[in-house]
């Protein structure tokens, strides 16, 4: 049985993710998390590293350990693929290392401008994939080879459940970093005051300002907490309408709720964008340029007939758009070099 290990920040779903995908395939797995900025992010690290006066230094420091550690595993394990989301605890030589026996593989699911560390370690991977094809754009730009790798849906955590749809209108977000999610979202507030919306995400975290999180707009709407993949699936399956909109760093990609929410079985309305175009046919989710034509869009989806809609998404995201889609790509790429 071929091995892989696995190797990726422990935040959202992607180290499971990405282990059920390859064990579907029948892989051997072994799964390493990592935490960002310092390993492992403890309370004490936490406490730590923000008193600290050289956070750069710790941070190398923290790179150094972790590079001992999994070369260690990684000899122990003698895995045929390395497979490294994001990568930005990775440093050049232990990547060099991986390679001497086995197939690397390094996947950007966030905008190569958070990880500005991993930029540079296309040049010692097998194959490095990225989530918008910006970066690809801007890989190849530079007489570099990168792969255009959307993100997914995981099938075992996104899927339909029989719950009364009592919420109007969903986001599920990040809105702290985010002008234009936080512009569009209080104008469906506004313009919607009679309806039931929902809105979980940091809005204001409360270690940015105890004044502006006291103060922070809609308390009863901005529920200023994240949520598990399995609550935000909850979520979904009650909502009539779910909204995503892309941070402004997405060009010309889908972030994973794009695929989460159609697999969910919920309607979903969409910032346009070309890739998010190509995934479905015309009014299979509702793609919104403007304002105005998400307001438009609102009202004419909360009349109740997406239904088919949703049903005609859903079945593409798991037709095409799986995690297990993902990774047979991955492992095509790697053995046809």
């Amino acid at each position: 049985m071929s091995k892989v290990l696995i190797i990726g920040p422990h935040y959202y779903n992607f180290l499971p993710a990405v282990d059920n995908a390859f064990r579907e395939l029948g892989w051997q797995t072994e799964v390493v998390g990592y935490d960002n900025p310092v390993n492992p992010y403890t309370s004490w690290m936490k406490c730590k590293y923000r008193l600290c006066r050289d956070k750069e230094g710790m941070r190398k420091k923290s790179r150094a350990e972790f590079s001992t550690f999994i070369k260690q595993r990684f000899t122990e394990y003698h895995p045929d693929v390395v497979f490294i989301m994001n990568g930005d605890i990775l440093e050049a030589p232990t990547l060099d290392f991986f390679r001497q026996s086995a197939k690397v593989a390094l996947w950007f699911f966030d905008n190569r401008e958070t990880i500005p560390i991993s930029i540079d370690h296309v040049d010692h991977v097998d194959a490095l994939f990225c989530f918008d094809k910006d970066d690809v754009d801007w890989y190849v730009s530079r007489g570099k080879k990168a792969y255009f790798l959307p993100q997914a849906c995981d099938p075992a955590v996104y899927r339909p459940l029989n719950l009364e749809k009592d919420i109007d209108i969903l986001f599920i977000g990040n809105l702290f970093y985010s002008p234009k999610r936080k512009d569009l979202m209080n104008i469906v507030i506004d313009r919607f005051p009679d309806r039931k919306i929902v809105v979980y995400g940091w809005y204001q975290p409360w270690f940015k300002g105890v004044w502006k999180w006291l103060m922070r707009p809609h308390k009863s709407i901005y529920k200023n907490i994240n949520v598990t993949p399995e609550r935000a699936n909850e979520l979904y399956n009650r909502t009539r309408v779910v909204l995503n909109i892309h941070q402004e760093r997405q060009i010309d990609g889908a972030n994973p709720r794009v695929f989460e929410i159609c697999g969910s079985g919920s309607y979903q309305l969409c910032d346009w964008n070309p890739y998010v175009e190509s995934l479905f046919l015309i009014g299979d989710i509702g793609l919104f340029h403007n304002e105005k034509e998400l307001i438009e869009m609102i009202n004419d989806s909360l009349q109740g007939k997406t239904k088919k809609a949703a049903s005609r998404a859903r079945a593409i995201v798991m037709s095409e758009h799986t995690y297990k889609n993902r990774v047979e790509q991955v492992l095509m790429i790697l053995y046809r070099k």
